[in-house]
């Protein structure tokens, strides 16, 4: 019997290599996997890391330059999770057209749409908390979305865009993805390593305490993702499914950085909580789209960790 097929777009990045981390421990080796890349050339250490039959092809995503040899290797895919975005909101003010044609997926949906064997691929996209407005707490995914700044109408775009022309879709809106850093190393900055760095130095530092989230923790996504793959392949019915991604608890910039520091055995009088409003960043961004992830939890009977458990998980990954 052939094995399912799962093709991992934005393969090289945080999340890309969390998930391809994960698809390698599946018990089985149950899929055949392939992922796809932009930076070259190939972190090595990634690749010493993954098993041999794990396929990499070069993707240009504005362009859909790749894939026809994605087509011609690996085939049609089963299930394609889109991890692949412009993701740093003061880039896509900047440039919004950049913007639009990386994070609306055209070209990886139009190739889809090429194949005409008799099969149905499963998209997994992720959106982002950022497509509702920032003016209550704990955000519904029927809760109407205005996005105040460009990278959040990128990913309304994007939902609006798979909505119309996929007849299968998982989309998650993620809130802040946070977690041990990836097995080679990605260039942004990490949110947790970042604040620990900033509060190992011993100097005051300003953090906002009027902007609040719903951070998750990488390995829940991954599991997220993995579930959804997994139902997809076994129950065979069509899925067209809207998710809040986030952790359960909702907090400000400030109370992240107040666990950090608790777990760590920093000072909390290092931490100068200043009103977001009070920084001109370049970009405006919404004050509080914490999400209630219910829906999440009902539908594939997932609690993802507390934020101090996975911050707790995060720093002693980083101490090994």
């Amino acid at each position: 019997m052939n094995k399912k097929r799962v093709l991992v777009v934005g393969g090289t990045g945080y999340l890309g290599q969390h998930l391809l981390q994960g698809l390698s421990e599946i018990e089985g080796k149950p899929y055949d996997v392939a992922a796809t890349h932009h930076s070259t050339p190939l972190p090595q250490l990634l690749l010493d890391a993954l098993p041999h039959s794990f396929v990499f092809f070069h993707v240009d995503l504005k362009s859909g330059s790749g894939f026809d040899a994605v087509a011609l290797k690996f085939g049609q895919p089963d299930v394609v999770v889109n991890c692949a975005a412009l993701s740093v909101p003061r880039v896509c003010e900047n440039d919004p057209d950049s913007a639009m044609s990386i994070n609306v997926p055209s070209s990886l949906v139009n190739w889809l749409s090429s194949f005409t064997e008799n099969k149905e691929t499963l998209l997994i996209h992720l959106s982002t908390d950022q497509v509702y407005e920032g003016v209550k707490s704990f955000y519904k995914e029927d809760d109407e979305i205005a996005p105040v700044n460009v990278y959040g109408k990128s990913k309304v775009a994007a939902e609006k865009f798979i909505y119309e022309k996929c007849s299968n879709f998982a989309i998650l809106r993620s809130s802040i993805i946070y977690g041990p850093q990836t097995i080679s190393p990605v260039p942004k900055s990490l949110p947790i390593q970042w604040i620990d760095s900033v509060l190992s130095k011993g100097e005051k530092v300003e953090f906002f305490h009027d902007e609040c989230r719903c951070p998750v923790y990488v390995r829940d996504v991954v599991k997220i993702i993995l579930a959804l793959t997994n139902r997809w392949l076994s129950e065979d019915k069509q899925m067209q499914l809207l998710l809040n991604v986030g952790g359960p608890d909702r907090v400000s910039r400030v109370q992240m950085v107040e666990v950090v520091a608790e777990i760590r055995g920093y000072s909390t009088s290092l931490i100068k909580p200043v009103s977001a409003s009070s920084v001109d960043r370049g970009v405006q961004s919404p004050a509080d789209i914490s999400m209630d992830i219910t829906k999440l939890v009902q539908t594939l009977n997932i609690d993802p960790v507390t934020y101090k458990d996975g911050v707790k998980l995060t720093l002693a990954a980083e101490a090994t």
